[in-house]
């Protein structure tokens, strides 16, 4: 439970009301919290009593929360519509498009908007009080046509910002991306009328349908072969939402390609998962529905939004699956912001291994939205010197960029800057 001054709560005689109230909040911000659970809570609440506040929070936690992901937003809502008495004029500034200056206003925490959202179920935002001038001459014109579009301030919002309607915007967005890169070329060869290679054998087959006589001469080149795409992405608590949002992208990508054997994409997708432990979702990315894909590896996976072990699970990466899903030179994404509590000295082999493993190991930091991001966290110190391109993964904008990043030969991303910082 997050750690907030104490509040008084509010008095009202009418307690069951206001619990299910509140539980239709929460189901406005995406919880699946149902008739059941509401008449569960309500009992609950009964039984424990309305003596103390950690009490009744986790009292109403046991009741509504069944999934890890889900404890932010009740955590928010929870304060916002129980502990806040000024609650409704907090969530209406977060709804209202301010302009900035030097004294900027502190951001929406994560989960903050969409339990705004939620609360005020619609409610329109207040306007902000705009003097009209006192002459005609005092009116300024303003040129809008350079200003953003909805779509591109969208494309360019942190994941962790967004509100209940955004995520469903940017889903539907990374659902039409596609990652696509030129195909290897491999040394089995196939038939080609432009080959510079004589493939003598079917010249020898061709000339024996005709009597012996050579008409035509075979040729042959290199075939061409889409790369394996292997994604380890942090589901820990720092990293949930961006890790949720990468995937649905990782989810588009290996069903686009599916849809599109005959145009150049990648060979085999696979997916893993890892907080504490490590998961494999490959399978779950093959079900045609993002929702219902994410909704079966949320529920094999039991360590999300957990703590951070990034050392211990490349070591079992690399011992279990490297051989098996890298031996074909795949490229590697590796989702996480470095911060891990193990020693960085067996987090610096284990990257060293899986990059030499690897065909080329990308590393997606949404730390890097902030300018002045600098490593200096020991993880991410160790991680850096074996890694061959930093990206960062923090909205639509930036995972709608890897795939330029990819086809650029030679780019290293952030990693010179972040290099040098060191």
């Amino acid at each position: 439970m997050p750690e907030y001054p104490d509040l008084d709560i509010p008095q009202n005689p009418r307690l069951a009301q206001n619990i299910v109230h509140f539980a239709r909040a929460l189901r406005r911000a995406g919880m699946p919290v149902g008739t059941g659970r509401i008449i569960d809570a309500v009992r609950a609440v009964g039984a424990a009593g309305f003596t103390s506040r950690r009490d009744f929070y986790w009292t109403l936690h046991a009741a509504c929360v069944t999934r890890p992901e889900h404890r932010a937003v009740f955590a928010q809502i929870f304060r916002l519509y129980w502990r806040d008495p000024r609650f409704l004029e907090h969530m209406m500034g977060l709804l209202i498009p301010a302009m900035r200056g030097l004294n900027e206003d502190r951001g929406a925490e994560a989960a903050e908007k969409r339990a705004a959202e939620a609360l005020l179920d619609g409610a329109e935002a207040p306007d902000r009080d705009i003097p009209e001038p006192k002459d005609e001459d005092a009116l300024l014109e303003i040129d809008a046509s350079a200003t953003q579009s909805a779509r591109e301030q969208l494309r360019t919002l942190d994941f962790e910002q967004m509100g209940t309607e955004e995520i469903a915007a940017a889903r539907r967005m990374l659902a039409q991306l596609s990652l696509p890169v030129p195909p290897l070329p491999s040394r089995r060869m196939g038939a080609d009328a432009r080959g510079r290679v004589l493939d003598a054998g079917r010249t020898m087959r061709l000339a024996m349908r005709r009597g012996g006589e050579i008409t035509q001469i075979a040729h042959r080149s290199p075939r061409a072969r889409p790369p394996d795409l292997v994604v380890l992405c942090d589901i820990s608590g720092s990293m949930s939402q961006y890790s949720r949002m990468v995937l649905h992208f990782v989810h588009a990508v290996a069903n686009t390609q599916r849809a599109n054997d005959a145009k150049p994409g990648w060979g085999k997708v696979h997916a893993f998962t890892f907080g504490t432990r490590l998961s494999n979702v490959t399978r779950h990315l093959a079900t045609r529905d993002v929702d219902a894909a994410l909704a079966a590896a949320g529920r094999e996976v039991q360590d999300w939004e957990g703590g951070t072990r990034i050392g211990d699970c490349l070591t079992a990466f690399n011992r279990d699956w490297s051989r098996r899903v890298l031996g074909q030179g795949a490229l590697v994404l590796l989702i996480t912001d470095g911060l891990d509590r193990g020693a960085p000295d067996a987090l610096a082999a284990q990257v060293q291994r899986l990059q030499l493993t690897a065909r080329r190991l990308v590393w997606l930091n949404p730390l890097l939205r902030w300018d002045g991001f600098a490593p200096k966290a020991q993880g991410i110190a160790a991680m850096l010197p074996h890694v061959d391109m930093v990206l960062p993964c923090h909205s639509v904008a930036t995972l709608e960029d890897l795939a330029e990043a990819l086809a650029a030969r030679g780019a290293a991303g952030h990693k010179a800057r972040l290099m040098a910082m060191r």
